[in-house]
């Protein structure tokens, strides 16, 4: 007779109950740490920390994640596969273009392939959860753009970001346009990480009782065509817009919408955030288009970049880095552009790099288990 049917009932129900407390092979939930999930204060970096053990079973690649293929995405791809060249690491791309089942798949297949480093900007956060940990857990360096999890989080301070924009367009406003303005305000509302920018601004507009805010929504895709798209449905049902403002890709697609209903004029403000090439471009063409704040992506990725070498190394590396918001004028345009183009250059000059990242905390292969999961900013305290 088999053991188990010889055990008491009661036995038995004790043996059952004890099966399903035991982990399951295969359980993503179940294989690894959850890591910091409730949020702490981190302390500024100290790139004096002792280092630990190097990763092992794990391939010298560096791996790139993309959400879609908008100017400053494009610009993270160009300073980690610089940073990938000037540390021999191989640098590997997949893009997604928008589609989160389509990333999972691409991120399982670098965890598969047994990539050392892997940096991540999510279509989806909650689709990528778990295969992300499963990364971290293989002892990878995992970096994302914004999000958690991540052994080292990027994030800017995101009220700032939008205060900087946001007060940028109430200074015209009230000495270009008489205080009074038609605002259209193109959100992210998919990604919580980033709201706080959006509320900096309402909270820099509300100040000007002249300010009608005529839409304020989010469009389908966060790219040039779902600005366009967005922005033709808004002057149906008003021609007149002053003031629009989002992420730079938007608000030129939102630009390329006005144009086509020949309804841009000089004297509108048109202000994004990231700095991309296009909105560069536009602010010095002395258009429409009046200021971007930058958050220089091709500098921060190649920073993302050399601490995953460090990590593969066994260095002590940041747990977290902020992106500095920097309002883009006529009058810095030149140096920012000589800047982006040579982000090494920026990187190992301390007091330049300064001017742009930010670094907290410290992590490294032997204390992995302390990675963020937790929706991490240096605004709160």
């Amino acid at each position: 007779m088999p053991f188990f049917s010889r055990i008491s009932p009661i036995a038995r129900t004790v043996v059952i109950a004890l099966s399903l407390l035991l982990p399951q092979r295969g359980s993503f939930a179940e294989d690894g740490p959850e890591g910091i999930t409730r949020p702490v204060v981190l302390p500024p970096f100290d790139p004096n920390a002792p280092g630990c053990s190097k990763p092992k079973s794990v391939n010298k690649v560096l791996a790139f994640a993309q959400d879609n293929q908008r100017k400053f995405m494009q610009g993270v791809a160009r300073g980690l596969e610089l940073a990938a060249k000037d540390r021999g690491l191989q640098y590997q791309l997949a893009q997604a273009d928008n589609d989160a089942k389509k990333m999972n798949t691409q991120i399982q297949a670098f965890l598969d392939s047994k990539v050392g480093a892997l940096v991540v900007a999510p279509v989806d956060t909650s689709s990528v959860n778990r295969v992300l940990k499963a990364a971290i857990w293989s002892g990878a360096y995992v970096g994302t753009v914004v999000p958690p999890p991540a052994i080292s989080l990027l994030n800017a301070p995101q009220y700032l970001t939008g205060k900087v924009l946001g007060d940028e367009a109430a200074a015209y406003i009230r000495t270009r346009l008489n205080g009074k303005a038609h605002v259209v305000l193109l959100t992210h509302d998919s990604l919580q990480f980033v709201a706080p920018r959006f509320v900096a601004m309402r909270d820099s507009l509300k100040t000007i009782p002249g300010v009608t805010i005529v839409a304020d929504i989010s469009p389908l895709t966060v790219d040039e065509a779902g600005g366009a798209a967005m922005m033709r449905t808004i002057l149906l049902a008003d021609p007149d817009i002053d003031v629009v403002l989002g992420a730079d890709t938007v608000v030129l697609g939102a630009l390329a919408a006005l144009r086509e209903a020949g309804k841009a004029r000089p004297d509108q403000f048109l202000g994004g955030i990231d700095g991309e090439p296009a909105a560069v471009a536009e602010i010095k063409a002395g258009g429409p288009y009046k200021a971007s704040v930058s958050l220089s992506s091709p500098i921060f990725s190649y920073a993302m970049g050399q601490h995953a070498a460090d990590w593969l190394e066994g260095k002590s590396i940041p747990q977290a880095m902020d992106i500095l918001p920097i309002a883009l004028t006529l009058e810095n345009i030149a140096k920012y552009e000589a800047d982006i183009t040579d982000p090494a250059s920026v990187y190992r000059d301390p007091a330049r790099r300064a001017i742009y990242l930010k670094m907290y905390g410290n992590i490294c292969f032997d204390s992995r288990d302390n990675y963020i999961n937790f929706p991490w900013s240096s605004e709160k305290k």
